[in-house]
């Protein structure tokens, strides 16, 4: 309990660029910069899976660290971050269950001005890394060969 952890990156539009890749993320917040400043926003803004990104790391490879994925995410987003924006993961234990090894964190993204820019709650759970007798080794297999089944 009260454990914390964080990481910081700059956002770019390349960034933006590879998101738009594996999301299919056309909207022209994101790229159109007369669209985007015509809006509330003022201008271009990344999209929310980019600003959120560094929580990943966060979780991932600090605190819980290796081997934690989310079970349950509750994010408010609260300011935009724009391509240039240094932006900081961090989170903070508030809760680790003694049954299982699921920890509940509060998680936010602070831009470099100090705002910030998404809050919220996450549910992580942490595998523990096998013992060495207990990995499992792929199987090597010859040309042509099939796993049976």
């Amino acid at each position: 309990m009260g454990q914390r952890a964080g990481r910081s990156r700059t956002v770019t539009s390349r960034d933006i660029e590879l998101f738009t890749a594996i999301s299919g993320d056309r909207n022209p917040l994101h790229y159109d910069e007369d669209f985007a400043a015509a809006t509330r926003f003022g201008g271009v803004v990344v999209q929310g899976g980019v600003t959120t990104a560094v929580l990943n790391a966060v979780v991932a490879e600090d605190l819980p660290g290796p081997g934690s994925v989310f079970l349950q995410l509750d994010l408010r987003f609260l300011a935009p971050v724009r391509p240039g924006d240094v932006i900081t993961g961090s989170v903070e234990v508030t809760a680790a269950r003694t049954d299982k090894p699921i920890t509940t964190l509060a998680v936010r993204v602070t831009r470099d001005d100090g705002v910030v820019a998404v809050e919220g709650t996450a549910v992580c759970w942490t595998e523990g890394r096998p013992a060495a007798a207990d990995v499992r080794r792929p199987v090597s297999r010859g040309h042509g060969e099939r796993e049976a089944g």
